[in-house]
C-alpha cells in the first residue's frame, strides 16, 4: 500500500493459518481498489504534512484532537504551517481534512468533523477564503486540429499522443480514463476499462467515478481526425495485441515499452501541445500554460457538440446535468428567458 496510508489488515498475526493470510492479502487488494491511486498518492501527502507540522509544534497527531485539528486548518488557510509556506486554498484544506479522518479511520479511530473546534473553524476559512473555482480552458475542435498538427506522424510517439488527444476528447475522458484502458476485458489489475473495435466505431467501457458506463466514440468525417482511425494506426503500428492501450514509447522513440503511461501524461500533453499551436496566442505563455490541462479536452466536448444535453451528460459520465453545464464554457446562458417568459 502506498506510504502513509496504513492498512486495518497492516499487522497480520503470525499464528494465523496460511489460507487466512492469503484471505488478508486479498482484503488488503480490495482496501486498496476502494480509492484511486491519484486520492491514495493526496491523502498519502497530507497525512505526512500533517504530522510533520504536530511534530514541530509538540503535540501528538494521533488520536485525533479536534482542537488540534483546528489549529492546524488554521496554519494552513494562514500560511503558516511551516516556513515559506504559502496560504492553501479551501479545496486543498477540505482535501486535508478527508485525509486525515480516513487516516484515522483506518486506525480504528473517529474524527469527528462536525466538532465546534473543526466545523467552526472550517466555516470562517470558507467565508474568508472561498473562491469561484478556477475553470481550465476548453479546447474547441480548430484547438485540437491545430495541436495535432504539432505531432509527428511519422514516429510512434506522434502516433500515439494524436490518439490519446484524439480519443480523450471525443469520449469526453478524465485522463486517468484515457490512461487507464487495455486492449480487452480483464487483461490488467490496475486497468480502469477497455475499448472494442466495431464497424461503426469504438466501444469503451470504463470504470469512472459515478461506475460502470460505455461511451461510444463514432467515426469521423475525416480519417485525419478520426479517433477511431487514430487508436487503430497506433495499435498497428506499436504491434500490440494485449494489456494497456496507451505505454511509454522508449528507445530514442523506436520501441513499445509493457508499462502504463501515467495520467500526469495527458495533462502534459495537452499543455505541450495546446502551447506550441499557439491557443490563446493573446495571453503570456505562463497564462496559457495555466489554462490547459486534461479536463480542457472533457470541456472543449461539451462546449461544442451540438446535441441535446442529455447525450453530453451521459458520455461524461455526470450524474446530474448542472455537473454538465459547468463543463460546457460557451454555451449560451440565457437560452431561456425566465424574464421575458414573466412577461416582462
Amino acid at each position: 500500500m502506498s506510504a502513509g496510508l496504513p492498512s486495518p489488515l497492516a499487522e497480520v498475526n503470525v499464528g494465523v493459518p496460511a489460507h487466512l493470510r492469503d484471505l488478508t492479502d486479498r482484503a488488503r487488494t480490495y482496501v486498496e481498489a476502494a480509492s484511486s491511486a491519484n486520492t491514495r498518492r493526496a491523502y498519502a501527502s497530507d497525512w505526512k504534512h500533517f504530522t510533520a507540522w504536530c511534530r514541530r509544534q509538540n503535540l501528538a497527531p494521533l488520536p485525533p484532537d479536534p482542537e488540534t485539528i483546528g489549529l492546524y486548518i488554521t496554519a494552513c488557510a494562514s500560511g503558516a504551517s511551516e516556513r515559506g509556506a504559502k496560504p492553501n486554498g479551501v479545496s486543498t484544506i477540505e482535501r486535508r481534512l478527508a485525509a486525515i479522518g480516513w487516516n484515522c479511520t483506518q486506525r480504528g479511530m473517529v474524527l469527528d468533523r462536525k466538532d465546534r473546534a473543526i466545523a467552526t473553524v472550517m466555516a470562517g476559512i470558507r467565508n474568508t477564503h472561498a473562491a469561484p473555482p478556477r475553470q481550465k480552458e476548453a479546447l474547441l475542435p480548430e484547438d485540437l486540429m491545430a495541436m495535432l498538427e504539432t505531432l509527428d506522424r511519422g514516429t510512434l510517439r506522434g502516433l500515439r499522443d494524436r490518439a490519446m488527444l484524439l480519443i480523450g476528447f471525443a469520449g469526453g475522458l478524465r485522463r486517468s480514463e484515457i490512461t487507464g484502458l487495455d486492449l480487452g476485458r480483464d487483461q490488467t489489475e490496475d486497468g480502469r476499462g477497455w475499448i472494442e473495435m466495431l464497424d461503426k466505431g469504438l466501444l469503451v467501457t470504463l470504470r469512472g467515478k459515478t461506475g460502470w458506463r460505455e461511451v461510444e466514440i463514432g467515426r469521423g468525417s475525416s480519417d485525419a481526425t478520426c479517433p477511431v482511425t487514430a487508436v487503430e494506426t497506433w495499435i498497428k503500428f506499436a504491434k500490440l495485441a494485449k494489456g494497456p492501450l496507451f505505454r511509454r514509447v522508449t528507445g530514442k522513440g523506436k520501441n513499445v515499452g509493457p508499462d502504463r503511461l501515467g495520467d500526469q501524461e495527458v495533462a502534459r500533453l495537452v499543455k505541450r501541445t495546446a502551447l506550441a499551436a499557439g491557443v490563446r496566442g493573446d495571453l503570456s505563455e505562463a497564462d496559457r500554460e495555466n489554462l490547459f490541462a486534461g479536463h480542457s479536452l472533457r470541456a472543449g466536448l461539451a462546449s461544442s457538440a451540438e446535441v441535446d444535453e442529455r447525450y453530453v451528460q451521459k458520455q461524461l459520465g455526470h450524474a446530474s446535468a448542472e455537473m454538465t453545464r459547468k463543463y460546457q464554457r460557451r454555451r449560451d446562458r440565457f437560452r431561456v428567458n425566465l424574464t421575458k417568459a414573466a412577461g416582462l
